[in-house]
């Protein structure tokens, strides 16, 4: 990314961290901390602190705490997943700030996290009625958490920017080549690699782009700071209807999943 200037002088974005941008890693870190602090194993969590911490597990996400599509975002498996997260939240937020301006990159930030932890979750309510059907229980629901499908939201929405000439405020030149290569090779790795929950990234990503071609259309026909709300609330009316489908879809695995819970609960002692 350069520092784009109408007479095409360019210069590296500056190395200062913004303000939104230090509230959610200091969030993130001083939580992590305030864990640790309690017993938390500094690189490798439990399952029974990861879920007492607010990790999302699909069944008791969707039966009896939908919260945890909110708290997972800000709970991290041990201190090199949180350092790789933050790092990318350092990378990508700064620059995602700056250019949406604070308040939407906050809300673009929750949305695709939220929209990462909902599509995680369709894949788990799929896998299920696979499993329902006689498919490998390796198909059960797993716990997961972790910023990075906001992180890959900020990423998609930034590459979605590079692919368009930039408006005549927007601050910084994107290199096209660079954020989709990066958020390329993420997704492959998360295809190949175990244990990253690569469902969350994609739907973060996804979130993402549509979030920022929105912002950039409004920004092309001078819409002004109002258009920045409604798409904000289009996109928090977008995640709240593919809760509600999820919702829809939970009936026929409800006995499956409330067995799981009642398993998990009796051998976690939660």
């Amino acid at each position: 990314m350069t520092d784009y200037q109408e007479n095409s002088s360019y210069a590296q974005p500056p190395n200062k961290i913004e303000k939104i941008t230090l509230l959610l890693i200091s969030i993130n870190v001083g939580l992590f901390a305030i864990q640790v602090l309690s017993g938390v194993n500094i690189t490798d969590p439990s399952t029974l602190d990861a879920l007492r911490w607010g990790a999302d597990y699909a069944p008791l996400t969707f039966l009896e705490e939908p919260y945890r599509l909110f708290s997972s975002m800000f709970f991290h498996f041990g201190i090199l997943h949180l350092m790789m997260n933050m790092w990318a939240l350092f990378v990508f937020g700064n620059v995602a700030e700056q250019t949406f301006g604070r308040a939407y990159y906050l809300g673009l930030y929750i949305i695709t996290g939220l929209m990462g932890s909902l599509l995680s979750g369709y894949l788990d309510i799929r896998n299920s009625y696979a499993l329902l059907q006689g498919f490998d229980a390796q198909l059960l629901p797993h716990v997961s958490a972790g910023a990075s499908g906001a992180v890959m939201g900020l990423g998609g929405a930034l590459a979605m920017l590079s692919l368009f000439p930039p408006t005549a405020n927007q601050k910084f030149i994107l290199d096209k080549k660079a954020l989709l290569s990066i958020l390329a090779i993420n997704l492959v790795f998360g295809f190949f690699a175990t244990g990253i929950n690569n469902a969350a990234h994609i739907g973060g990503m996804v979130m993402g782009a549509i979030l920022a071609l929105a912002w950039y259309i409004a920004q092309r026909v001078n819409a002004g700071q109002i258009a920045n709300i409604v798409i904000i609330l289009f996109g928090i009316g977008l995640t709240y209807t593919v809760y509600l489908y999820c919702q829809n879809l939970i009936e026929p695995i409800t006995p499956l999943w409330q067995e799981a819970i009642s398993q998990m609960r009796s051998q976690l002692k939660f």
